[in-house]
Order: structure tokens, then C-alpha cells, then sequence
């Protein structure tokens, strides 16, 4: 959803009473633009309207958001390996803020860090791939009452399991380099491009590929004295005005005993000489080389640090998060006897100043901004929307309106559910479904995998929703629920075990069309491949902004290709829309229009096996779209999610329990990977001058995404 409001409107107590405004505009949908481009043509004037007041609501999107695809990559990787004796620097001390053609500096990073989640969950899949056929192989085996096994073939089947069985983002690291797609892979003194201040990265490989940090071990990142001699002669590289080697970022993390940090005043232990176990003792002196004499040269020379925290995060697949805290400057340094009694190097940084405030306890300690219970919320309008219909409780609040008002209040039924309307009926197309037993493991024999291009299109990665949840803040009992407190907390270690036990699984990449398992199917409940069924599985919050209405937020981090939610709503035929009523809640059912690639879209085809029988409707498609799902007065969480120009999540179709493309379900996944109280955004995708209007003029919207690259107009 997309409500934008002007000042005056968003203080007013009827700004969700009024739906139906004369003013409101023309949704664009495919099967109408060439009717639009005709009245465009027939108007007298050419130029477009003047921006006018913004009315109480916008039009739904039309088209989803383009998700770009990578060229395919070769799998032969090689090893990971960060040299700084190749790496080069930019001599810049301050930030630096060119960018490549046509594209800023924040979405480079945002799409370098996409590329590699990508990568990272493609060596899952083939690594969940390998050892489900090793697993169908074995039991296919005994099944058949095999003979034991010789001592020499039971050792080739250890190493089989054993081989390939390489880190996913050591692998991500290696492919990424060997195609050339890391970001700034030369070296940089100060601030690096489109990396500001509280940047949280997921994992130390994610700082490596936008080059913010380039050891994905190490806690120091240094330029040395062989980057002299590198690929870039001296003169080119400036460096003959430093003493080498310096250092240029540093990672907080507690991996050292001595370790002391007050966020702008930091006593850091250098490296070196520490157990690599992970209890943090030192074994053993270190000495004054390498990053340690870096540090040393930066105070020497006045030049700046990076500084990263990291803190535990037990949803990151790594089980830390790393916050970019700015520049500091080293002011001190000494060696003295560490608690374990061999010598550390200390050093003492300071942080710059004016720079933005410190965010890293903000975010990263929201433990203690999350409430506990209902009375700790603030502006709290609605305990849960959904009625007890999800999983999880979605409160709402409204700290913008005074008095606060509530979606509720306008008539809107939360429903978990697809409604349908009379003269639409489910669909009968039903698929054969797989035999698999259990879950579906063995991609050369699931009939599901081969319809999604001979893979599963989700991994499983352990772990599920650690985060306490909302929905057993009812569970602290007060004084008249005493008496309950025992069935209580039975109720809370039942739903907690659910979700401890319960795998996180993430769609690997974007596709044109995800089929998952249906009725018909011999796999249980739990299967990979009905991740799309599983409902919400994250806190959700739904909030009023000061200027775009409501909106959408997560108290859980999500993982880059979590599945969010389903936009669930009325389904309509798109032909009886009122256009001259207001349709801001109205989402076009268009995935047969992007697999052909229509209307500017993108074509994504290539990467499903379609059975015979979605072929001809495939071939047969034109640019009208059938089917749409109308949430303006019945719907889910997902009718409050707001549009960005710079999203963070991304509009995938999917068929389970029938195989009717027409009426593909549409669902909301994490394109990045989202930190908490981040709002949750789409792409609307309008083109400018897009929408017109009931009187035949074009229409205009502007955007108050906030995003760095933000267009300035909806539409």
C-alpha cells in the first residue's frame, strides 16, 4: 500500500473514513495501456498536468518490480583469498562519492550484497542437493536389501559426504572475485561509497564483497607495503607520502580478552597471539607488525579508521551482526601483560566528530525497545489486527494522530484467507503431485522439483525465529490470571518449542513462477517446498508514519529470501473494477504478462519447466490481466506495506493447491537482509505519467520514500 497524505490530512481522524474520494486516480493495469495511451493522444494539451494536492489515496501497483538477473556462473571455484600485496588505494582520506554510470552508490552496495546473498544460498542448495542424493541413494540401497558393504566402499562414501562440503560464503567470496562483481576491490583509506554511518552488515563476507573490509577473518585490514608494487605503479597509488603498512579498518568483536569499548572511546587488544578456538585467551606474545604497526602508522600520520562492532545476533547465519560506527583516530598506544600473561598491543581511538550518532545500541540492543507486554507499547491502538486468525499477534500503533485512529475504524476485516467473489469460483487445475515420502529431499525424482527447473526453489537453514514473540506477552500473568499462570506457560513452551525447532527456508532467487508442493502430494507439512504455506513467521508491527499512512515493520531480523506474507484480499475480475472508485488497495495478478516479459517487464520463463498443459495458456496470453485481488475492505498485513523507490522486498508468484497461473498466489520475500524496526517496502512500479486520471489528464504522486536514490514521484 502506498497512502500519502499532506500535512493537514494526516492529522485529521477522517483521512481512512473517506475511501471513496472522487479524486481518486486511475489504476494502471496491463490490460489497459493502450486505452491509456489513446486518451493521451486524444487530449489537447501534451503537457501534463500540474501537481495537484494529493489525494487521500494512490493507486496500486501494476507491474512488479524488476528483478535483474545474473549471467550464469561457472561453478569451479576457487579459494578465497583477500591479498592485500594486489590491492590498491584510493588516496582519498575523506569519502568519496563518485559512482559507476547510471547508478548511485548506495544501490551498488545494495546490489552487490543481493549477488551475494544469491550465490551463498546457490552453494546451500547444491550442497542440500549432493546430500539428498547421496541420503535417496543410500536408502534406495537398503530398500533393496543390498549386501553389506566392504570396509574400503563404506570410506568412499564418508569422503563423498565429506567433499565439496566447503563454507557457502567462502564460496560466494571466490566466485564473486573470480567474475570480477566485487565492489571496490581496491583499497581505500576513510569512508568507502555508499556505506554510512550504521550500515549493519550480516556477516563478515558481506564487508569483503562491497570491500569495506577485506579479511573475512582477520580483525584488522591493512595496506602493506607490497601494494607499492602491485598492479598500479607507485606514483599512480600516492602511497610514497605513508609509511606503510596502515591500517584502515578495524572489527570489534570481542574475539580478545582485554577488549574495552565505550562506543566513542575505544581501548581495542591488536592481533595476534590469541586461541582461535573462540575462548578469546591469549597463547602467546604478539608483536608490533602487520596491522598492529598499521594502527601505530595511522596515529603516527593522523589517518583514520573504520571501525565495525560486531554483536551477537542469533538469526545471522554466522550468529553475529556488524555495525558501521565512522571513522576514529588513534590517539595512544602501548604494550603491556595481558590476563593470560603473554603481551598484547593496546590501542586507544577516538571517533571523529561530526559524524552521525552512534546507532549500533539503538538497533542491535532492541531487546530493550521491544516490549514485553502490552501495557509497555506506546501509541497502541490495536492489540492484534488479526483477530488470534496468524501465528503471531500484529499490533498496531499510531504515534503521529491526534487523537490516534486505527485502520480498523474505517470498516476494514482482517481475513487470513483468499475471498472470493460470486462469480468466480476456486480453481480446478489441480496438479498430479510428487510421491515423495516425508519431505522432498531428491530433486531427480520430486515431480515438483522438475517443475521449478530441476531444483528446489527454497534451502533450509536452521535456526527458525529466535526472537521472543509478541503473541505470549499475554502469557505474563497479573494478579487475576494467577490462577492460570501454569496452563499459561504450557501454552508458551509449546509455541516456542515450534518455532526452535523449525527451520528458517529461503527462497534461493527471484523466479517467474514457484510451484510448490500441493494436496496431491505424498510429502508431510514440514517439506521445504511448502514454505509459502507456513503463514507469518516473524513479529510484524503495523505503524503510522507522518507521511505515507500506514506501514509495515519487523521486531525479528529477516534473512534475505524469508517469505513475508501473502497479499490476501478479494479476488476480482480485474473487468468490473469501479476505475472511477477508488482502487488504492487493488494488486494485479500479472504473472503471465512478467513470464512473457509484457509491459516493460522483465521475462523470467527460462527458469521453469511448465507441464503441457500451462503451455498453450502461456502461449495464448495477452496483455489483459483477468484476475486481480482487491484488499480495500477485506485483506492481510501485506495491504499496509508500503511502496520505496530502493525496496527490501520483492513480489514472487506461487502455485500450490491448484496450477491455474491466472490466480497465482502473490507473496512478499526479503530481497536483503532486513534489521529490525526496518520498515518493510516494495516497489510499486509505476513509470511516470503512467496513471491518468477519470478526466483524461495525467496524474501525479509525489514519493516520500526517504531512499537514498529515491525518484521524488510515485508516478
Amino acid at each position: 500500500m502506498v497512502v500519502f497524505y499532506s500535512d493537514e490530512q494526516a492529522n485529521s481522524s477522517q483521512i481512512e473514513m473517506d475511501a471513496a474520494d472522487s479524486s481518486s486516480t486511475l489504476r494502471r493495469t496491463s490490460a489497459r495501456i493502450k486505452s491509456l495511451e489513446a486518451q493521451k493522444e486524444k487530449r489537447s494539451t501534451p503537457a501534463p498536468a500540474p501537481a495537484t494536492p494529493m489525494p487521500a489515496k494512490t493507486d496500486r501497483k501494476v507491474k512488479r518490480r524488476k528483478v535483474e538477473k545474473s549471467p550464469q556462473l561457472d561453478d569451479d571455484l576457487a579459494a578465497a583469498d583477500v591479498s592485500d600485496a594486489v590491492a590498491s588505494v584510493s588516496n582519498d582520506v575523506t569519502t568519496s562519492t563518485s559512482a559507476a554510470a547510471g547508478k548511485g552508490v548506495h544501490a551498488q552496495v545494495t546490489e552487490t550484497l543481493r549477488a551475494f546473498n544469491k550465490h551463498y544460498l546457490q552453494h546451500i542448495q547444491e550442497e542440500e542437493n549432493r546430500v539428498g542424493r547421496l541420503e535417496a541413494d543410500r536408502k534406495r540401497s537398503t530398500e533393496k536389501g543390498s549386501k553389506s558393504k566392504s570396509k574400503k566402499e563404506d570410506t568412499a562414501e564418508e569422503n563423498a559426504k565429506k567433499s565439496a562440503a566447503r563454507r557457502p560464503d567462502l564460496k560466494a567470496i571466490s566466485q564473486m572475485m573470480k567474475t570480477g562483481t566485487v565492489l571496490n576491490p581496491e583499497k581505500r583509506i576513510g569512508s568507502v561509497p555508499g556505506v554510512d554511518v550504521g550500515h549493519q552488515f550480516f556477516s563478515r563476507a558481506e564487508m569483503v564483497v562491497v570491500g569495506f573490509h577485506q579479511h573475512w577473518l582477520n580483525g584488522i585490514d591493512y595496506i602493506g607495503k607490497t601494494a607499492v608494487s602491485g598492479r598500479k605503479a607507485q606514483k599512480e597509488l600516492n602511497l610514497a607520502q605513508y609509511n606503510l603498512p596502515i591500517t584502515i579498518s578495524i572489527v570489534l568483536s570481542g574475539q580478545y580478552e582485554d577488549d574495552l569499548d565505550n562506543s566513542d572511546d575505544v581501548i581495542y587488544t591488536g592481533q595476534g597471539g590469541n586461541n582461535l578456538l573462540g575462548d578469546k585467551r591469549q597463547i602467546s606474545d604478539q608483536k608490533l607488525e602487520r596491522g598492529n604497526l598499521g594502527l601505530k602508522h595511522c596515529m603516527e600520520q593522523s589517518l583514520p579508521v573504520r571501525v565495525v562492532r560486531g554483536h551477537k545476533c542469533p538469526n545471522s547465519y554466522v550468529g553475529k551482526v556488524y555495525t558501521y560506527d565512522g571513522l576514529y583516530k588513534v590517539v595512544k598506544y602501548w604494550a603491556e601483560k595481558g590476563v593470560s600473561g603473554f603481551t598484547v598491543y593496546k590501542f586507544r581511538l577516538k571517533r571523529l566528530e561530526g559524524q552521525p550518532p552512534l546507532t549500533t545500541k539503538e538497533v542491535y540492543f532492541t531487546r530493550g525497545r521491544i516490549p514485553q507486554s502490552l501495557s509497555e507499547i506506546r501509541g497502541l491502538v490495536c492489540e492484534d489486527i488479526t483477530g488470534g486468525l496468524e501465528n503471531i499477534h500484529i499490533p498496531v500503533t499510531n504515534l503521529v494522530d491526534d487523537p490516534p485512529i486505527s485502520p480498523l475504524g474505517s470498516g476494514f476485516v482482517y481475513i487470513k484467507d483468499m475471498k472470493y467473489s460470486n462469480n468466480i469460483s476456486v480453481p480446478t487445475i489441480a496438479p498430479t503431485g510428487c510421491n515423495c515420502q516425508g519431505s522432498c529431499m531428491d530433486s531427480r525424482l520430486c515431480a515438483c522439483a522438475k517443475l521449478n527447473g530441476g531444483d528446489f526453489p527454497y534451502v533450509q537453514r536452521d535456526g527458525g525465529i529466535m526472537a521472543f514473540p509478541y503473541c505470549v506477552a499475554d502469557f505474563c500473568p497479573t494478579a487475576a490470571e494467577i490462577s492460570e499462570v501454569w496452563h499459561l506457560i504450557a501454552q508458551w513452551l509449546v509455541y516456542m518449542a515450534g518455532l526452535w525447532l523449525t527451520a528458517i527456508d529461503l527462497l534461493v532467487e527471484p523466479k517467474s513462477l514457484v510451484f510448490e508442493c500441493g494436496p496431491s502430494c505424498k510429502c508431510g507439512p514440514k517439506c521445504v517446498n511448502r514454505t509459502g504455506q507456513n503463514g507469518c513467521r516473524f513479529r510484524l508491527e503495523i505503524f503510522r508514519t507522518p507521511k505515507k499512512g500506514w506501514g509495515v515493520r519487523s521486531w525479528d531480523y529477516i534473512p534475505s529470501g524469508a517469505p513475508i506474507c501473502e497479499y490476501i484480499g478479494l479476488l476480482r475480475r480485474t473487468a468490473e473494477l469501479n476505475h472511477a472508485a477508488d482502487n488504492s488497495y487493488v494488486f494485479d495478478i500479472d504473472c503471465l504478462q512478467t513470464m512473457k516479459g509484457m509491459d516493460g517487464r522483465e521475462s523470467r520463463l527460462r527458469d521453469v519447466s511448465l507441464p503441457s498443459h500451462l503451455e498453450k495458456i502461456v502461449e495464448e496470453v495477452s496483455e489483459s490481466v483477468p484476475f486481480c485481488i482487491d484488499a480495500a475492505q477485506t485483506g492481510n498485513v501485506a495491504r499496509f506495506i508500503n511502496h520505496s523507490c530502493q525496496p527490501n522486498l520483492f513480489v514472487q508468484c506461487m502455485l500450490s493447491t491448484h496450477h491455474d497461473i491466472k490466480q497465482a498466489k502473490v507473496m512478499f520475500v526479503a530481497a536483503d537482509n532486513i534489521p529490525p524496526l526496518k520498515e518493510l517496502t516494495y516497489d510499486y512500479g509505476y513509470a511516470l505519467d503512467s496513471v491518468i486520471g477519470p478526466d483524461g489528464k495525467t496524474q501525479q504522486m509525489a514519493c516520500y520514500c526517504g531512499a537514498n536514490e529515491c525518484r521524488k514521484r510515485l508516478f
